[in-house]
């Protein structure tokens, strides 16, 4: 049964206010998940909860676990029940649990409140990038989805800058409650505002059904399956170096404002990254701008490992930046771009739903190199040899089956399936 035969087209002030109202949850889901790790020091240094690096390690990990769960589920209920409406509740509930976890009494409720939150920190993307993808322009959708997702690092970088004046006088709990504003200013503005996607209101729930399935057969399968190893790459970059940047950089001998000067520029770099990739994917299609990307995460990585001056390494954290937690934008992009509207938010639901196991694995992976006495040399080759996996996955994505639109072609509009691969 169709929703709406003839749905009202979206008006120029409605595509606006989805793309700056998911702006803004993108800035406050990246503050979120990536101001644990400013946090980390000063979670290390409080006497009462004596945290090992393992321990911090697997709490920050709470959160991407309960990404993955929120990303996949809400991914599929996004096709189903629409985007707007699980925008909406997942903006709401990640912030409220945001505020649980400033106020946490323990590590455990900390954790726990983390794991919680992750669940809405996982469903925002797939439903802002879906609806964003669907009422933006055709021929600038993924720049414009790009711009969007830029909030990620933006919230990098608020999160460093904030621990950078707050940490030290205020301590942890203050940058955690930070991370509950939405609550009182983005999810009035998005109920107000925010629009509902043309294309879903045009799609047919058993349509929709077909399409969720066509995701496990064909090339499209093996498409999914490539998806999920290049998001789970690219997030363990962006989550294992956010996490533990910081303190590899102090224990090479950096002060506490050096070392998270790396993390902001890691989220600076991210910005330009993101995009000049989604706009260079606009025009040549995602391929291999996130194969490239992922390339000179190699190499960016790879010397970052060497004793050099301290401003080329700035430099390399800012390039290493681009090529990670930037090019997690254009991999965003990119799934977007090859799957039509029945299953795109289910698409990206499970291709960044599982590839939150990376995420999972960053902190952790992190965190027992840490513990077990290696590194920042040995914890960038590390990173550096899991970009060389994303790179191959990234490039041997198959071209979309019949009906589907060719990567090389320019977009047609999403009502017709045609946005570039």
């Amino acid at each position: 049964m169709t929703t709406s035969a003839q749905p009202r087209p979206v008006s120029p002030r409605a595509a606006i206010a989805a793309v700056a109202i998911g702006f803004g949850a993108i800035v406050f889901d990246g503050y979120d998940l990536i101001v644990y790790g400013s946090a980390v020091p000063a979670l290390l240094a409080h006497e009462e909860w004596a945290l090992s690096p393992v321990e911090a390690g697997a709490i920050g990990s709470y959160a991407l676990l309960g990404a993955f769960v929120g990303a996949i589920t809400c991914g599929t209920l996004t096709d189903l029940l629409g985007r707007r409406r699980l925008f909406i509740i997942s903006l709401a509930w990640f912030s409220l649990m945001m505020l649980l976890a400033a106020l946490a009494p323990d590590p455990s409720s900390l954790g726990l409140f983390r794991f919680l939150a992750g669940l809405g920190f996982g469903g925002i993307p797939p439903t802002a990038i879906a609806l964003v993808m669907e009422v933006a322009p055709a021929r600038r959708r993924q720049v414009i989805s790009g711009l969007m997702l830029c909030g990620f690092p933006v919230g990098g970088i608020l999160a460093s800058v904030l621990a950078l004046v707050l940490l030290e006088p205020a301590g942890f709990r203050v940058l955690f409650a930070v991370g509950a504003l939405p609550l009182v200013t983005l999810v009035p503005l998005a109920i107000w505002l925010l629009p509902e996607s043309p294309d879903f209101v045009r799609s047919t729930r058993d349509s929709v059904r077909r399409e969720l399935g066509s995701l496990v057969s064909g090339r499209a399968a093996v498409a999914t399956v490539l998806f999920v190893v290049a998001n789970m790459c690219s997030m363990l970059l962006v989550f294992g170096l956010n996490t533990w940047l910081p303190q590899l950089m102090r224990n090479a001998g950096y002060g506490l404002s050096s070392a998270l000067a790396f993390l902001l520029l890691l989220n600076m770099g991210a910005v330009a990254g993101g995009l000049v990739g989604t706009s260079l994917a606009d025009r040549y299609g995602s391929r291999w701008v996130a194969t490239t990307l992922f390339a000179v995460a190699v190499v960016s990585l790879g010397l970052f490992a060497l004793p050099l001056p301290t401003v080329v390494l700035y430099v390399l954290a800012f390039i290493a930046g681009a090529a990670t937690t930037g090019n997690q934008i254009v991999v965003y992009g990119y799934v977007a771009a090859y799957h039509p509207v029945g299953n795109r938010a289910t698409a990206l639901g499970l291709s960044s739903g599982f590839g939150r196991l990376g995420s999972v694995g960053g902190p952790i992976l992190g965190g027992t190199l840490l513990s077990a006495g290696v590194g920042l040399g040995g914890n960038v080759g590390v990173f550096a040899a899991v970009a060389v996996v994303g790179a191959a996955a990234s490039a041997f994505v198959p071209r979309p089956g019949v009906g589907a639109i060719p990567a090389t072609k320019p977009a047609l509009p999403a009502a017709e399936g045609g946005i570039t691969a």
